[in-house]
């Protein structure tokens, strides 16, 4: 059986096409977020069908998760992004405990019982301090790319004090820093730890291990190294990470529809 999982979140759509017979991803694809959502995802699938050679009336589920989940309106069924990463995480971690998912506009800590089942969760939607929105406004203040903010982290040598937790003021704080002269990697790692100290916040200090991250802001090892720092804890990250909610959303759709439920 093949089944599809559509992420649409807030900065970027996913899709994975996963076959439930040979358990594997037969291909993966991404795109960023847009105006039309639909459109969008639409297409991703189809160039994901195409990547795998499969034709749309081969694949016997569709669920969609994500902020723009709803607006998937050629998915079967929806089901919440807490659920999706934590089918996901478990499919390729099964002995992960809990799952930090840091998101384009959003975090998320969510506690796995044994076999995966999501105990409880906490979510900052409410501010972009903790997640990666944060992060590509930093890069766009300093006039640098996203990604070389890692190579400036690991050169810091005192990490700025970012002591706001607002995103909106923390930039005013960094243009500040800026014209005292701190150096822009001290206000990086900074960033960094401000994030991590916000994340941290959500988890209440306590983690159960093994920790997995996921979302696309995993990819950066600067937060991944400030968030072991920040929580006293070796964290892993989940194979592609920013894939984690689709792949449990293909997997979801598999067990619905072996279950009869679409």
């Amino acid at each position: 059986m093949i089944c599809a999982g559509i992420d649409a979140g807030s900065r970027s759509i996913k899709a994975v096409l996963f076959d439930t017979e040979q358990s594997r991803v037969l291909s993966s694809g991404i795109v960023d977020q847009g105006v039309e959502q639909l459109r969008l995802a639409d297409e991703l699938f189809q160039r994901t069908l195409t990547d795998a050679q499969v034709k749309r009336a081969q694949v016997s589920a569709v669920v969609a998760t994500g902020y723009g989940r709803h607006a998937v309106r050629f998915a079967d069924t929806t089901v919440t992004e807490i659920t999706c990463h934590a089918r996901g995480v478990h499919e390729v971690a099964p002995k992960a405990r809990t799952i930090i998912e840091l998101g384009g506009q959003d975090s998320k800590v969510i506690h796995l019982e044994d076999g995966g089942r999501v105990r409880d969760f906490a979510m900052n939607d409410r501010c972009a301090a903790g997640t990666g929105r944060f992060l590509e406004m930093v890069a766009t203040r300093l006039g640098v790319r996203l990604e070389k903010l890692v190579e400036l982290g690991q050169a810091s040598q005192k990490p700025a004090i970012i002591s706001n937790m607002c995103a909106v003021f923390a930039e005013t704080e960094i243009i500040g820093l800026l014209a005292e002269g701190t150096p822009v990697p001290d206000i990086v790692a900074g960033v960094q730890h401000a994030i991590a100290t916000r994340v941290s916040a959500l988890t209440g200090r306590s983690v159960r291990p093994p920790v997995y991250l996921t979302g696309g802001v995993a990819l950066h090892s600067g937060m991944v190294r400030a968030l072991e720092e920040t929580l006293s804890c070796p964290l892993q990250v989940a194979p592609n990470p920013q894939y984690t909610g689709a792949l449990g959303a293909a997997i979801l759709a598999a067990q619905s529809r072996q279950s009869g439920g679409l």
